[in-house]
């Protein structure tokens, strides 16, 4: 009797270990799949960021030297700024035109849901579409703008001939794809506040700047943080507008540095320079995510 009690316990302990492990062997081949699509590339460009290539052969490994070099190299400085400046400006213009375009939507009248969604129309476009059509607007001798200029008396609009009005007019290109994005992330932020707070508010005799100051902005900042980071991250990928747009030009006015990367690697045949540029890249912007989130906390947690 001993025996069979014993034997009836070794059985239902290999039957709760069997449970125990059931979900993770059920997970197995999605975690494989994972490391072999995110963490093998991601190591194989670590890799590749300490060699030299030639015709996609290695033929030195330089260790660090790829690194090194490339806080040197005035051109990977020149389109890290011009990324900078791109990022910033764009990102502002987004996250400012969202939030009035998400606080105007808030409200329901007759049209609403159309209006809601004529304005993500933008961001569903293929970026190169959008690319083909602001380049057909911009054209100085058939564009657009040359059009609604010389209707009006005027001559030649010239946008991407020249350095700053290029520049500008990426970002208000990238403004008009992306600021359907912080819309629908702050509209949804918006509609998940708490009605109490605001009603309170209106019978004490709040106006709507008050209520704005008081109540809205401070409990939409967490909100407009994570989408202002999203975005942040977001853009400084930014590659096929550009491309097709103006690529990288006049000059390096608007060399951003996934052009600059691209032109290393394809162009320039320097594979492993681009490795480290890209790699470099993604780990500014990492440190960029993670202050952005201690910051938020921080503001929270005062």
């Amino acid at each position: 009797m001993a025996n069979g009690g014993t034997q009836s316990r070794k059985y239902r302990l290999q039957g709760a270990g069997l449970d125990l492990a059931l979900p993770y062997l059920m997970l197995a081949p999605g975690l494989l799949i994972v490391l072999g699509v995110l963490v093998y590339p991601l190591w194989d460009g670590l890799r590749a960021s300490t060699k030299v290539y030639r015709y996609g052969s290695v033929v030195a490994d330089v260790g660090m030297q790829n690194y090194i070099k490339l806080w040197s190299d005035p051109q990977f400085l020149n389109s890290l700024r011009v990324t900078v400046e791109f990022v910033a400006l764009s990102v502002t213009f987004e996250a400012i035109l969202g939030f009035a375009l998400a606080l105007f939507c808030l409200r329901e009248f007759r049209g609403i849901r159309l209006l809601r969604t004529i304005l993500i129309i933008p961001m569903v476009i293929t970026p190169v579409v959008v690319a083909i059509v602001f380049r057909l607007i911009y054209a100085s001798d058939a564009g657009m703008l040359t059009a609604i200029s010389e209707w009006v008396g005027g001559g030649q609009v010239q946008i991407l001939g020249s350095p700053v009005k290029a520049f500008f007019g990426l970002v208000v290109l990238d403004v008009w794809e992306w600021t359907p994005l912080m819309f629908l992330i702050l509209l949804a932020g918006l509609q998940s506040l708490p009605h109490e707070p605001f009603e309170a508010a209106r019978v004490d005799g709040a106006g709507n700047w008050r209520v704005f100051a008081d109540l809205t902005f401070p409990m939409m900042r967490p909100v407009l943080a994570i989408a202002i980071v999203l975005r942040t991250i977001d853009a400084f990928g930014t590659f096929d507008q550009v491309f097709v747009l103006t690529r990288g030009g006049p000059g390096e006015a608007t060399r951003l540095v996934s052009i600059y990367g691209y032109d290393t690697a394809f162009k320039f045949q320097q594979t492993g320079y681009a490795a480290a540029l890209f790699v470099t890249i993604g780990l500014v912007v990492l440190a960029l995510a993670f202050s952005a989130v201690r910051l938020l906390r921080r503001v929270d947690a005062s």
